[in-house]
């Protein structure tokens, strides 16, 4: 029972970023400090779990990821809610007829700062309850609820192409030069959000454009799977502007491209600096592997990466953690945020990348390797 027990952690996370939002002003603060503390300081003391356990009950699991999409509604709602100027809904006084809570009042006394905050804790959570899940939900491509409730999740960051690209194309060129993904040695993490961002969805809509070219049918009509998901984000803009106009609207907006680039600042730390021949299969040892403890169970094993890629179609409860892939720095947060300071950045991960190379690479990728140290202009790779 624990084992089932313990991926509602995500969820619990999720609720304390609505209640925080609910709260408004300081709480929104409070909210963003305490979920940071809780996954960095959580992971930093808890250590690593090692765990395979075996479940008998896989529906419970997959319900517990569907959950997550009117958990992300009611998490954007409360947002993009906390900047209108009206009662949306009669929202606030919903709560205040449950609670006894003025949330009204809360809400118009904030100050900008805990707006700030409030974006922070919005794209954020985008990530964790949308993204995440979306990414183990369009894996299940056999599954049309799965993949249904898993693009409407990648919406809400303007990412529906990932359901596209992520699964046909990334898994297949990972840790290679043709991965818009996968970051070269060398490469600076904001200009790699913008072309990943770029190269990804040119990759999705290729991807899509084969496709329809061999069912044959027409690109661009409701058959196209990208197009339809363009759609997708622009309801839930159109949602936003009905909320609270253009203002409400920018909000949503700035916070969804926030979440998107969230996404390939992981790509980046997930993948940086690793090499490998495209024609041959991928291994646990082309990913970066975490087995942190609060991080694995409040984002659905997204950690246990190397498993992930060397078998893409388990779920995520069936992961191995494979404790002799290389790792990362530290649980998935306090690694983003390390790969958020590009000086901090290199300088932690040039001796892990040079360590890959000598305890991980084939002899054909310690080739590709020392050209690819080369090329990277950090001089601590170049003289390794």
């Amino acid at each position: 029972m624990f084992h089932y027990l313990k991926y509602f952690l995500f969820h619990v996370v999720g609720i304390a970023a609505f209640a925080a939002f609910v709260g408004g002003g300081e709480w929104i603060t409070a909210g963003l400090v305490g979920i940071l503390a809780f996954y960095i300081v959580g992971d930093a003391i808890s250590g690593d779990d090692t765990s395979t356990p075996e479940f008998g009950h896989p529906g419970i699991l997959t319900a517990q990821l569907w959950m997550a999409l009117p958990l992300l509604t009611a998490i954007v709602f409360a947002s993009v809610w906390s900047v209108c100027d009206t009662d949306v809904l009669g929202f606030g006084a919903q709560i205040q007829a449950l609670t006894g809570y003025d949330a009204v009042s809360a809400r118009d006394n904030a100050n900008p700062w805990h707006h700030v905050s409030g974006f922070f804790l919005t794209f954020l959570m985008i990530g964790i309850v949308g993204t995440i899940t979306a990414h183990e939900l369009t894996h299940r491509t056999w599954d049309p609820v799965s993949m249904m409730v898993g693009r409407w999740l990648l919406a809400f960051s303007f990412d529906t192409g990932f359901s596209i690209e992520h699964v046909y194309g990334h898994h297949r060129y990972v840790s290679t030069t043709e991965d818009p993904a996968t970051a070269p040695r060398g490469r600076n993490v904001y200009f790699h959000m913008i072309a990943s961002t770029i190269k990804g969805n040119i990759s999705a809509w290729k991807i899509e454009q084969r496709r329809l070219k061999r069912a044959g049918k027409g690109v661009f009509s409701l058959a196209n799977v990208y197009l339809r998901g363009q759609l997708l984000s622009l309801a839930l803009i159109a949602a936003a502007w009905a909320m609270g106009g253009w203002q409400a609207t920018l909000y949503f907006v700035v916070c969804a491209v926030a979440a998107k680039f969230l996404l390939e600042l992981v790509n980046y730390m997930e993948h940086y600096g690793m090499v490998r021949n495209p024609q041959l299969p991928v291994q646990p040892r082309h990913s970066w592997n975490t087995n942190k403890r609060i991080s694995s169970w409040s984002m659905f094993n997204l950690t246990r990466h190397s498993h992930h890629h060397a078998q893409g179609e388990v779920p995520y409860q069936d992961l191995k953690p494979f404790p002799d892939a290389p790792m990362m720095i530290g649980g998935y947060l306090a690694t983003m945020i390390v790969a958020a300071i590009p000086p901090l950045w290199h300088k932690l991960m040039t001796p892990k990348v040079l360590e890959w190379d000598e305890k991980y690479a084939s002899e054909e990728e310690k080739i590709l390797a020392q050209q690819a140290n080369a090329k990277s202009g950090i001089a601590g790779l170049q003289r390794g």
